[in-house]
């Protein structure tokens, strides 16, 4: 039998699970999540509505444990995605908190409510179930659908063991660990990395609910060893951590600060470092694909990459003929194609897609990166939105992303690329100016194309710039570009 959570099976008395003042044990969460499981079991596939509670954390456990198929649901989809989630992957029934308001396609099933609670000791703990193999489907997870309706994608539990695993050994993840985060819990980083993650190690959460520096720094200065965050959360405690020594202090005694969903823009790795003495790491991952690399916790400063292959996976760089490319120098750019246990099944009622998807073995990314002579990577943007192809160069708006933001007069920064006549692509700059009583007068379009022509190379500079009071980002904070085109 092969055992996702040996802690649950042990019945440690060990804390688990902690959102706001409740909390569970190992011994606690098996109670709970063994009575749930027996009420679903031989179910094919259900359907989780994933608020950021201790509920939802019950439910997924007890479906794992139960051997079926969840379909986590962020709670603030809309009607569209929502009836095509349901439609799609055909959920049995939906569990949900007992007293939460579900929209029309989740009403309309059958609802079990998720009590959150252990059952009384004199009741004795429920048996928990032999669980299935490793290529058992474990979560479907809905991609953004930023080209075309959402694809559900099969994450098989090989996946989820072999990614929580590889993570252990990059970062030293073990029993001891706290982890501390405020990430919803409908995608890979909130509910695979950030839940199931701590209760493989037999270690605990603790869920913050919403974000706020003021509650990081009050747990990591409790019993926080780890903070997972995105790279809007990281740009805020790194704004704070100079000017309030108890975050500062708070962040210095993390084991282990991660930065993940999007890439951590350089001016913030330097901001947190020079506060605390401590780095960020950043790794990289895909839903389809779980995580690929990372930054070493044992492992040389990489700040600005994702470091270097988890163990078991491989990892390549093809040109746009899809042969390898052997070059480490900082300066080639490649799509990353992915091979190993750590991957997906299939798209759900789509083997197009599914066949689309690979070249052989090779999982295509779409990612676009450049490998150092460490053997580490750094992603400079998505190949169908972030490789702008100018006046016959290659360029990667990552890189043009972090030069804007070294400007001391850029709080935010996005870049694209444009149709031109004469270049192909022209290089568009969208720019969030920085304020406050600090800043000084908003930089003007010449004098950014500047910089960045100073800092990188002449055939690097923005052609356009356009300047807006916020940049549209998803709930994971990544910045929505086609929508600033529209």
């Amino acid at each position: 039998m092969n055992v996702l959570f040996p802690a649950l099976r042990d019945a440690s008395p060990a804390p688990a699970l902690r959102f706001g003042d409740r909390s569970l044990s190992h011994r606690e969460l098996a109670s709970a999540a063994g009575v749930l499981a027996e009420r679903i079991a031989g179910e094919t596939r259900i359907a989780l509505w994933a608020t950021p509670t201790l509920e939802t954390a019950v439910g997924a456990v007890a479906a794992l444990l139960a051997g079926v198929a969840v379909v986590p649901v962020n709670p603030k989809i809309g009607e569209s995605e929502l009836a095509h989630i349901v439609a799609d992957s055909v959920p049995s029934l939906v569990l949900a908190e007992p007293d939460a308001e579900l929209p029309g396609p989740l009403a309309a099933l059958s609802r079990i409510g998720i009590e959150a609670a252990a059952p009384s000791e004199e009741a004795g703990p429920a048996p928990l179930p032999n669980e299935p193999g490793d290529e058992a489907p474990a979560l479907i997870v809905y991609t953004s659908g930023t080209t075309g309706p959402p694809k559900g994608v099969v994450l098989p539990r090989r996946a989820l063991t072999h990614t929580l695993d590889a993570l252990a050994d990059a970062w030293q993840w073990t029993a001891d660990d706290v982890l501390v985060h405020a990430l919803p819990l409908f995608h890979v980083h909130g509910l695979i990395l950030g839940i199931l993650g701590p209760l493989r190690r037999g270690g605990s959460v603790h869920h913050l609910g919403r974000f706020s520096t003021e509650a990081v720094a009050r747990e990591l200065a409790a019993e926080g060893t780890m903070l997972f965050g995105v790279p809007t959360m990281y740009h805020r405690l790194a704004a704070e951590a100079g000017q309030n020594p108890a975050l500062a202090k708070a962040l210095s005694r993390a084991r282990l600060l991660v930065s993940g969903s999007a890439a951590l823009p350089l001016t913030d790795h330097e901001r947190i470092t020079a506060a605390t003495g401590r780095r960020v790491i950043e790794r990289y991952g895909m839903t389809e694909t779980l995580m690929n690399t990372s930054v070493r916790a044992d492992g040389p400063e990489a700040a600005g990459t994702v470091g270097v292959p988890l163990p078991g996976v491989y990892v390549r760089l093809v040109d746009e003929a899809g042969q390898a490319l052997e070059a480490n120098d900082s300066e080639t750019v490649g799509e990353i194609q992915v091979r190993g246990p750590n991957l997906f099944v299939e798209y759900l009622n789509r083997p197009d897609a599914t066949a689309a998807a690979f070249d052989g073995g090779w999982f295509r990314t779409g990612d676009m990166a450049v490998r150092d002579a460490a053997g580490n990577y750094r992603i400079v943007g998505r190949k169908a939105t972030d490789l702008i192809k100018s006046g016959g160069y290659k360029i990667g708006a990552g890189e043009i992303e972090n030069a804007l933001l070294a400007h001391p007069g850029v709080a935010e920064a996005a870049v694209t690329g444009a149709p031109d006549e004469d270049l192909g692509e022209r290089i568009v700059a969208w720019i969030v100016a920085e304020t406050g009583p600090d800043a000084g007068p908003a930089p003007s379009a010449e004098e950014l194309a500047d910089h960045v022509a100073r800092q990188l190379a002449p055939h690097k500079r923005p052609r356009t710039v356009h300047f807006l009071d916020a940049l549209p980002r998803n709930d994971m904070g990544k910045i929505l570009k086609r929508e600033l085109h529209a």
